[in-house]
């Protein structure tokens, strides 16, 4: 198999799939390094395939363009994160991402693509049986998430929630 029906086959699978495929899995199917299905994935998004890379592996959204998206400033320390990330998706909502902004380097984005209670658990679990430390970190606990539902109500609804825990910093 060349790398053209290899990345053709990759964009399938992801199309076909209902869950995130990690690198090292599509490498070992492919019989190829991860190195190689990274650079496969970059080529695949600059030829206009939105493939997103989320903690769990890649995939390609099916809900985008019905969804209603609201980005939330929020601010707490590492203790709240299990409280933030389950207000959200309590509702319905989805965390799509988190953004800090760095003094060097900018604005810091990662797709987190959280959706639901077992997607906080892992995410809170893999977070603390790591060392490594949130984004939010190099920003004394602020950051930005794009949040995500179906309705205005739901986002409403996990806004005054957010509020009500003193984790939302500006619902404008």
């Amino acid at each position: 198999m060349n790398s053209k029906e290899r990345r053709s086959n990759i964009v399938n699978m992801l199309v076909g799939g209902n869950k995130p495929l990690k690198g090292q899995e599509l490498a070992e199917k492919f019989n190829v390094t991860r190195q190689v299905i990274v650079k496969d994935v970059a080529i695949i998004r600059a030829e206009g395939t939105s493939i997103i890379a989320t903690p769990e592996g890649y995939l390609i959204s099916k809900y985008e363009e019905n969804r209603i998206r609201k980005v939330i400033a929020v601010s707490h320390d590492r203790d709240e994160m299990d409280v933030e990330l389950n207000t959200i998706v309590k509702y319905g909502g989805i965390v799509e991402d988190v953004i800090v902004e760095h003094p060097l380097y900018g604005e810091i984005k990662s797709m987190l693509m959280i959706k639901n209670l077992n997607d906080v658990e892992k995410f809170v679990s893999k977070f603390k049986n790591t060392e490594a430390e949130p984004l939010s970190l190099l920003t004394n606990g602020v950051h930005v998430h794009t949040i995500s539902a179906e309705s205005e109500k739901q986002i409403i609804d996990i806004l005054k929630e957010l509020e009500e825990k003193n984790i939302l910093i500006d619902n404008g």
